[in-house]
């Protein structure tokens, strides 16, 4: 498991953090959650900007609502492709949108997985349960 490494989520919705908090402590991940609550803090902090220096250490997974403030969550994973100490993080974009363009763009500039939020809290907790059993369990990263 990847303990030491923190979840990287990338959301501006208050109610949305608190509800992704709140299911992946009930099944019991206990990473450190990071949280960005808009695009351009989400990408200084893993890139790095000239105000200050990226997080020591890069996340296990990050989780990406794509309708942000300042840099939209495409542009963000745009930036994190583009730069060689990010461009392997798995991304996850977790968003509300039903768009197909949505979906479309977020595999075209290196998503992992795209996952719509699901409205429900039962359903949402369960698919928190899945996603962090997956990216920070089951999968194997890159070295």
């Amino acid at each position: 498991m990847h303990a030491d490494q923190p979840i990287l989520l990338i959301e501006d919705n208050p109610d949305d953090v608190e509800l992704t908090l709140r299911g992946l402590q009930e099944n019991a991940i206990h990473n450190r959650v990071v949280v960005a609550k808009d695009g351009a803090e989400a990408v200084s902090l893993l890139v790095g900007s000239a105000s200050g220096a990226p997080m020591a250490v890069l996340p296990a997974v990050v989780l990406l609502d794509l309708k942000l403030p300042k840099l939209s969550g495409i542009e963000v994973l745009r930036r994190i492709r583009e730069n060689a100490r990010t461009r392997r993080l798995p991304v996850v974009v977790l968003t509300s949108s039903n768009e197909e363009r949505d979906v479309v763009a977020s595999y075209e500039f290196g998503a992992n997985s795209f996952v719509r939020k699901p409205v429900d809290f039962d359903e949402f907790r369960r698919a928190a349960r899945e996603l962090s059993l997956y990216w920070l369990v089951l999968n194997e990263p890159p070295p």
